[in-house]
């Protein structure tokens, strides 16, 4: 019986399609309909004015999805902006929120452990994306992926559930993270700067406890 489950369970993950599950995801909900909703992601934008990055920083957001970050970056001159995300749908209901700014975005639909490019990153910025990839191949690939697509003194910035937070999230499975088992992850190439947890106030009222974490590129 404990054979079938585990083949079953295989199965599920296999027939999974995670693009067409984002899609529907915003195809279906409001933009505060969804537990992420920020109308002002501070945390984030107190990462940025920390590490005080030049105008012409070479920023992506992953999984930036209908984020408001991308307007704060945009309002605040910042010249060289990457959006990315799975989802078409999200992509576009920024893109028709933002107006004439929408020039101002490089804009990417993919799914980060597909994600392709030449460039280099001065900040990678990633709010609840990286948890979502609970399979070991594909968080090696997305670590594979930061060694190679940040810059040597770049800043890396992930927020992912911690111990304490939700075991799902949008009806499906993420993997928690503590600050000695993402820094451990991440030693090979980043160092660590800071980590803390905070409480995220979903539209529903409830709280989602959130890890996030700066790390410098070696």
């Amino acid at each position: 019986m404990k054979l079938k489950m585990e083949n079953y369970k295989s199965v599920l993950m296999a027939d999974f399609d995670r693009k067409k599950h984002w899609e529907n995801i915003y195809q279906t909900k409001q933009l505060n309909e969804v537990s992420w909703y920020q109308p002002t992601p501070q945390t984030s934008i107190n990462f940025i004015e920390q590490f005080n990055l030049p105008k012409s920083a070479n920023i992506i957001d992953v999984g930036g999805g209908d984020s408001f970050l991308v307007d704060y970056l945009i309002d605040n001159n910042y010249q060289n902006i990457t959006v990315l995300d799975i989802s078409e749908a999200a992509i576009e209901r920024v893109k028709k929120r933002l107006g004439n700014n929408a020039k101002k975005v490089n804009w990417i639909v993919s799914d980060i452990v597909q994600f392709n490019t030449t460039e280099k990153f001065d900040f990678w910025h990633d709010r609840a994306a990286f948890h979502f990839l609970t399979e070991e191949k594909e968080i090696a690939s997305y670590v594979q992926l930061l060694q190679n697509k940040i810059n040597t003194d770049g800043i890396l910035v992930i927020g992912t559930f911690s111990e304490q937070g939700p075991l799902k999230c949008s009806g499906i499975n993420i993997k928690q993270y503590s600050e000695n088992s993402l820094t451990s992850l991440l030693s090979n190439s980043f160092e660590k700067i800071n980590c803390f947890t905070t409480n995220h106030q979903t539209p529903f009222n409830t709280l989602q406890n959130f890890l996030f974490c700066s790390f410098k590129k070696l």
